[in-house]
């Protein structure tokens, strides 16, 4: 599988440089969310290796970045982050590529699938962005990315019976879900610049 993984993450970082992501940095209004998500992400994602349980406990904290950041440029911010990992925790680079891989890119690609859908057949509010796409949508897209994970062959930890693990994930993604979701709320309320994904005129325009 870590050849299929290699091709998958490179196809993605190579689609995302042709968009030329860095032209959102321009005004610096997005500077402040890449910069936390390239100093605190690679702890989140080297949490496993840091303590010890039976679970490995990891958020991903893909779907935030993909909201604040847009796809492109998380796709970028993802291989960053595993590189990071490798110097914080004592990770193989197949371990590296796979937390790329399928605790960034392949959550965040859900959840960019998940706002065109919303977009298109939900009405657009902040209520629809925060608790659809931050919230629920987190969860799901997580979820669906770990179930995928696990039928590719990665586990969680030792301990954790492979029956088990899917229940695992599934807790797990709520953890992330939370924290997303609250992240984007009090951006909507007061940062909503951090966010690449919101636009008042979309979202706050007269019903």
């Amino acid at each position: 599988m870590t050849l299929l993984n290699l091709s998958l993450v490179a196809a993605a970082l190579l689609v995302a440089l042709a968009f030329r992501p860095w032209r959102q940095l321009a005004g610096g209004a997005l500077l402040s969310p890449l910069l936390a998500a390239l100093v605190i992400t690679p702890w989140l994602w080297a949490l496993p290796w840091l303590q010890h349980l039976p679970l490995r406990l990891q958020l991903s904290g893909a779907c935030l970045i993909l909201l604040m950041l847009g796809w492109p440029l998380a796709m970028l911010v993802f291989g960053a982050v595993a590189l990071a990992t490798g110097w914080i925790a004592p990770v193989t680079p197949a371990e590296q590529l796979d937390m790329a891989l399928w605790l960034g890119m392949v959550p965040a690609t859900l959840a960019l699938g998940l706002g065109w859908v919303l977009r298109r057949w939900v009405a657009h509010n902040p209520f629809v962005y925060i608790l659809g796409r931050a919230f629920l949508g987190t969860a799901l897209c997580l979820f669906a990315a770990g179930t995928l994970a696990h039928w590719s062959g990665q586990v969680l930890g030792a301990s954790v019976e492979p029956g088990l693990a899917l229940v695992a994930r599934w807790l797990m993604a709520w953890g992330d879900a939370i924290m997303t979701g609250m992240i984007v709320a009090i951006c909507v309320a007061f940062r909503p610049r951090w966010l690449a994904t919101w636009s008042d005129r979309l979202y706050l325009k007269a019903p």
